[in-house]
């Protein structure tokens, strides 16, 4: 077969949301964090005072939970691995091309300008945009690339691969962890609970945001992988007033307690470890499961640099370089959404 981006410059960008380095800069991840209107939906100068105030009385806390991981968050050195991995891989694959694999982070560095102006200077001429967020959200997904398109005006055919809930190397790196805790767990009745970032139920029900049934059609993906077992979807990291998508995770550990089961807990919307895995759901939720005297209490680690993830972001990649626009790789959204990009994009078409 020939390999259509032999003597090509290819520019891989890999988005995720990034996290503070050290405590010094908890306090202005923070702020960028809550200074995003697809956090917080005020206008401009209100979100501002907002975003400054809700930092600064999280500021304290913050840091605790950071120190917990040594001062800082391992996301970034964790994404790197993954970035030389991917880029490995598509040098195997592409070996009459020039690939580069670029970070862009959305709250702190290396942040979407600083990564813009790298791959510009790279001198692409062919881009694929990539977040490492399986499910799309507005909260996630579409602010890291709108802002990426705002930005980026250097050369380049640009694509965008939007989601991959169902991407085949991705459902069977995540099935592989859950299997070795299942070994780990023997005879014990367990309960795998699949634990995905929660966000505020208007997004989905008014702003049409597909987060929620690509989240589902994750997990019952990875499900049948595994056979037979006893498995739910749950939600944490709930904060704030409004109403999230539930079963909330501290309350669906309770309920398998009841029900006599252990817990096998899947970070199944992340993948790479942070501070939603590592004190949230290691050491909060390890303890709560402790006083509801819950064993074994076992969590999968996320998917990281398994060779099966990075062989389905590659697949993704050599997907992409074969078309234009946005689209998922592997099954995207199954039903219609207001804030899907391909349907929206879909519709631009048939307008045009």
């Amino acid at each position: 077969m020939t390999d259509t981006a032999a003597g090509r410059r290819i520019a891989v960008v890999l988005f995720n949301l990034g996290g503070p380095d050290d405590q010094a800069s908890v306090k202005p991840f923070l702020f960028n964090l809550f200074n995003d209107p697809a956090i917080i939906g005020l206008p401009g100068i209100l979100r501002t005072f907002v975003a400054r105030l809700i930092s600064s009385r999280r500021e304290h806390e913050a840091q605790e939970n950071y120190a917990r991981m040594g001062g800082g968050s391992p996301l970034l050195p964790e994404t790197r691995r993954q970035a030389e991995a991917l880029k490995a891989e598509l040098a195997a694959r592409h070996p009459g091309a020039e690939v580069g694999v670029f970070i862009a982070m959305r709250y702190w560095h290396p942040m979407t300008a600083q990564t813009a102006a790298e791959v510009a200077a790279f001198g692409p001429d062919e881009i694929v945009l990539l977040p490492l967020y399986p499910q799309f959200s507005t909260t996630t997904t579409q602010s890291s690339l709108k802002l990426w398109n705002e930005t980026y005006r250097g050369p380049g055919k640009s694509r965008t691969v939007c989601c991959y809930p169902q991407a085949e190397g991705w459902l069977e790196a995540q099935a592989e962890m859950i299997r070795e805790r299942l070994n780990e767990a023997g005879d014990r009745p367990v309960r795998v609970l699949f634990s995905a970032h929660g966000i505020p139920e208007m997004l989905v029900t008014g702003k049409g945001d597909p987060y929620q049934e690509q989240v589902e059609a994750t997990c019952a993906a990875v499900a049948a992988r595994l056979g037979p077992v006893d498995w739910s979807l749950c939600y944490q990291s709930r904060v704030g007033p409004l109403k999230w998508l539930g079963p909330a995770t501290p309350d669906a550990i309770e309920a398998a307690g009841r029900d006599g089961k252990g817990v096998i807990l899947v970070p199944i919307a992340f993948v790479s470890e942070h501070i939603e895995t590592l004190v949230e759901l290691d050491i909060e939720y390890g303890e709560l499961a402790h006083e509801h005297g819950i064993s074994p209490y076992l969590r999968a680690p996320t998917v990281s640099v398994a060779p099966r993830f990075i062989g389905a972001l590659a697949d993704a990649v050599g997907e992409a370089l074969g078309r234009t626009g946005v689209a998922p790789f592997g099954p995207g959204c199954q039903g219609r959404w207001k804030a899907c990009p391909c349907q929206a994009e879909q519709l631009g078409k048939r307008a045009a």
